[in-house]
């Protein structure tokens, strides 16, 4: 029987399978139920979208800003239409409770409209080439920005509708062409929002969808010297790579956190524990501004516990599909016992679980650990799971000092009452996303949003997106001499 999300890729307007016929099953992780299935795509694929590309990003750059506008207000209308059913595949392809599924796919229009606006704002700026002593005064100079060309857009799994529309949405409102290569395990997403885009009228060369294996497919992405920008979110490691491959070209890249949250003694511990408490295991802490190593006063770590324990407690973990749902499966049973071995190596070391732990199929329960080393590595490497490791600290000196003893600096958060504190933390915390009485688990989409460090390179947000994805060029009018 074929089921009613079996898709095809999309290379230049037409939906069709890969040219090697092979194909995939898109599994649920959280009971293994098939919700989908997707081509694999081969090197040859990739070119094609590659070549389909070169022409759609001359189109999108001879349309007027205005044109491209109307098609994504259109796109996004069709997202709003369709949110329902965006949200219900969010939640079959990565086991997310289909309350966050559906909080995520709500969001689809807006980034799409905040994007049409971004590209109607490619302002340039004039020179002052009359400051130039002697040569200046009989010329006029300004910038200009167009859009780059060819964008690869390559996604992760945990937000498979957000990320893949921070990366589309400003590339092609900015006037380029793109490729996007979705994660192997969350491809439907991607393809149901693309649908938006065709039906919307963009023109067929300028958005392909390719699925399948990153490693057969992706450096053919990205090292063609025919694409000028690659933007990609994922692991550290695979960015590193792509950073030593892509040659001369633009790069974005979102990577890998261990992000910090820092309790004063003057905090507020309820807000701060029911902060940690929601920012520690929202899509069961697979994200990179998930909370992942809390450092409290040592005068208060104690109430601090006290005060988290109740409250992850309380998450109800089952059932993706139910609505009460507030926590679900990670990606994969084998995600699920790399996290559960991460724990049971924290406890080892002389860490105390006070609550959580245990693991059920991709399931692992919300967990809270204290006591932890922050040598250690459940604290230094990203765990990307609903687990919180906590560590006292006896001071805001070594508190900072901890936060910044980190490969990584994508977000942290500070809890306190008095403004110095949160001076001080603005200014010595090495981290792209700083929050004050808050988790760095909060992102507007208009905000720039990126890290430091390991944790990346480049600003994402719709405005900063659309800066990347395109360059500027110096214009410099002659007169004659007067």
């Amino acid at each position: 029987m074929k089921l009613e999300n079996t898709m095809q890729m999309l290379i230049a307007g037409a939906w069709q399978g890969a040219t090697s016929g092979q194909e995939e099953e898109v599994r649920s992780p959280f009971d293994g139920r098939v919700v989908g299935i997707v081509p694999v795509a081969s090197a040859a694929d990739a070119k094609a979208a590659l070549d389909a590309a070169e022409i759609g990003a001359r189109i999108q750059r001879a349309l007027p800003a205005h044109v491209r506008t109307d098609i994504l207000l259109r796109a996004a209308a069709l997202a709003d239409e369709r949110a329902e059913d965006i949200a219900q595949t969010i939640s079959g392809e990565t086991g997310k409770p289909i309350s966050e599924a559906r909080g995520e796919a709500g969001r689809s229009g807006s980034i799409i409209r905040l994007a049409a606006y971004e590209g109607t704002q490619l302002y340039g700026s004039t020179l002052p080439l009359d400051a130039n002593p002697g040569t200046g005064q009989d010329k006029i100079g300004f910038t200009l920005r167009q859009p780059c060309g060819i964008v690869v857009a390559i996604t992760p799994f945990n937000y498979p509708a957000l990320l893949v529309l921070h990366k589309i949405a400003p590339a092609l409102a900015a006037g380029n062409a793109v490729v996007l290569k979705p994660a192997r395990s969350t491809p439907l997403t991607a393809l149901k929002l693309a649908q938006c885009f065709v039906d919307a009228g963009l023109a067929p060369e300028a958005l392909s969808v390719i699925t399948g294996s990153g490693a057969e497919i992706g450096d053919v992405l990205v090292t063609d010297p025919r694409v000028r920008k690659v933007s990609f979110t994922g692991s550290t490691a695979t960015g590193t790579r792509i950073s030593n491959i892509a040659g001369v070209k633009k790069l974005s890249l979102e990577l890998g956190a261990a992000c910090p949250v820092i309790v004063l003694p003057d905090a507020d511990l309820e807000l701060a524990s029911s902060a940690v408490a929601a920012g520690g295991y929202i899509n069961a802490g697979q994200v990179c501004i998930s909370v992942q190593r809390v450092i409290v006063d040592k005068s208060v770590e104690a109430d601090f516990l006290d005060a988290l324990v109740p409250k992850v407690e309380a998450i109800a973990v089952g059932d993706p599909s139910h609505a009460d749902t507030r926590l679900g499966s990670l990606i994969s049973e084998a995600e699920a016992t790399r996290v559960e071995n991460a724990i049971l190596g924290a406890r080892s070391g002389g860490a105390r679980v006070l609550t959580g732990g245990s693991r059920s199929g991709a399931v692992v329960a919300p967990t809270v650990v204290a006591g932890v080393d922050p040598a250690s590595p459940f604290s230094r490497n990203e765990l990307f799971g609903p687990a919180v490791a906590v560590t006292s600290a006896p001071d805001i000196e070594a508190a900072i000092a901890l936060a910044n003893d980190s490969d990584y600096g994508l977000g942290a958060g500070i809890f306190t009452s008095d403004v110095s504190g949160s001076i001080r933390a603005m200014r010595q915390i090495d981290a792209g996303n700083i929050h004050i009485n808050w988790t760095p688990l909060w992102r507007a989409d208009l905000m720039p949003y990126g890290g430091l460090k390991g944790s990346g390179i480049g600003k994402e947000g719709i405005r900063s997106a659309v800066e990347e994805m395109t360059e500027e060029k110096t214009v410099i009018l002659h007169g004659r001499p007067w």
